[in-house]
């Protein structure tokens, strides 16, 4: 069976228990279903696929290192393609909310 991408980067087990607490810290564990729901969106609208560009560049070790632990992404390669993602998905709410801030009829009866 092929792996998806959302496969390869999140394990099945994590998705699984996405809203679960972590039983050492009690945190809850929110970014397994984010990071699945990021790559499933891509995937679905075709922005993931054969790996055909290679990128190059220098950054911060510490700022990928504090996103691998935040994210628990393990490869850098995986970490770059989420980031990626998660840019070229970005649906730009509060901009459109702005956009339309007043142009509803404050007359307008909304049942409530």
């Amino acid at each position: 069976m092929k792996k998806t991408p959302t496969d390869k980067i999140i394990p099945e087990a994590p998705r699984v228990a996405a809203k679960a607490r972590k039983a050492r810290t009690g945190e809850f564990v929110t970014v397994n279903a984010r990071i699945s729901a990021v790559m499933q969106a891509a995937e679905h609208s075709g922005l993931v696929g054969e790996k055909s560009k290679r990128i190059c560049g220098r950054i911060s070790s510490a700022l990928f290192e504090q996103a691998k632990k935040h994210t628990g992404i393990e490869t850098d390669t995986d970490l770059i393609e989420f980031a990626l993602a998660s840019v070229a998905l970005e649906d730009k709410f509060a901009e459109t909310f702005r956009k339309t801030r007043g142009t509803v009829d404050p007359a307008l009866k909304l049942g409530f």
